[in-house]
């Protein structure tokens, strides 16, 4: 046993000098020394350790639980941290609204809804054919439409409008010098042509006020221009004032002209056919001309002193028989109450030749 324990004790102390002590754990067989290598620097010796030698592995955590009830993980927020449950419960959209603001929004959604129903209605009735409840209500539905919302099947009719009518106009007017004379022809239709060429907005009379002024005459008048009933002298008093409105645009006769009459007349040209086509069609225009019409006071635009001078050189006339004649009104007495109108004292200076 002696031998045994000292060839034991032999091995083992070759083996620990081949390991070097840096390595070598302490032996259990062997007292500890706490002496210091002399061989060794103070500052290479390790400091004995308090844990065990042989250190337990560390615990394996438990693997993710898959069950539908855990909780989700939290939402990270913009600036740092975490959202908490209470957060990932709030409600979204109209549902995060007060109540005092989700009435509002529920009273305009309604409004919205019921504004778009009753439009969707009031075009299908005034499209369809002719029923009890469009004679019944017409007047309401043409107010809804007219004119913003006018509606027509021309474009998809079996015969659709193959020709160009363009409106022209000319005036008779009296100048600022007391002269008559008739203006050229105005193509009004050309005029809003070339407003509506290259505007991407439009406006609505640049684009039918015209156009649907003559097609309203030339429904309510046969072909001698006679009004069939109420309507057509409508359309003719619509049409009258359409045209003196743009004659008074284009300062027609000139600074300080009045217009007396005007005539009105259409220019009709035949679309021509496309190049594969073998239809043939005249190129040549056809022209309605209307009777001269009187302007009145009630004709001219508001506002633009066109009503006093009709007045004033109305009242040339009379102020000039009554210098002729030699009659006079009794002292203090003003028969006519444009006599001081500049027009008039104009004109009756010249009448009495002074």
């Amino acid at each position: 046993m002696d031998a045994y324990d000292k060839g034991s004790e032999g091995r083992q102390d070759r083996d620990s000098r081949r390991i070097p002590e840096s390595r070598r754990g302490p032996d259990p067989h062997r007292p500890q020394d706490s002496r210091p290598d002399p061989e060794t620097p103070a500052s290479s010796v390790p400091a004995p350790s308090a844990a065990p030698a042989c250190a337990s592995p560390p615990p394996i955590p438990p693997p993710p639980s898959s069950s539908p009830l855990s909780a989700p993980s939290p939402r990270p927020l913009l600036g740092g941290g975490s959202a908490g449950p209470e957060a990932t419960d709030r409600p979204s959209g109209i549902a995060a609204l007060s109540p005092r603001y989700r009435v509002v929004a529920a009273l305009a959604l309604a409004v919205v809804a019921v504004t778009a129903c009753v439009h969707l209605g009031m075009v299908f009735l005034h499209l369809a054919p002719s029923n009890t409840v469009s004679k019944q209500h017409g007047k309401t539905i043409d107010d809804w439409i007219y004119p913003e919302f006018e509606q027509n099947w021309k474009l998809f009719a079996p015969n659709p409008l193959q020709q160009n009518i363009a409106v022209q106009v000319r005036a008779e007017v009296r100048t600022a010098d007391g002269d008559v004379r008739t203006t050229g022809w105005y193509d009004l239709s050309a005029q809003d042509g070339e407003a509506v060429d290259g505007n991407p907005l439009p406006s609505h009379t640049q684009q039918n006020e015209l156009r649907r002024a003559w097609d309203f005459y030339t429904a309510t008048h046969d072909d001698e221009n006679r009004p069939n009933g109420v309507r057509g002298t409508l359309s003719e008093s619509y049409l009258r004032r359409i045209t003196v409105m743009r004659l008074d645009r284009e300062d027609a006769g000139g600074r300080g002209a009045v217009v007396d009459r005007v005539q009105v007349r259409s220019r009709t040209t035949n679309v021509p056919p496309p190049k594969w086509s073998d239809e043939k069609v005249s190129d040549q225009p056809t022209y309605r001309l209307l009777p001269w019409w009187e302007v009145t006071s009630a004709d001219r635009p508001a506002g633009t002193g066109a009503e006093d001078g009709a007045d004033a050189a109305a009242a040339v006339g009379g102020g000039a028989e009554a210098d002729a004649t030699g009659t006079d009104s009794p002292a203090g007495a003003r028969t006519d109450p444009l006599a001081d109108h500049p027009a008039a004292r104009t004109a009756r200076t010249e009448a009495t030749g002074s």
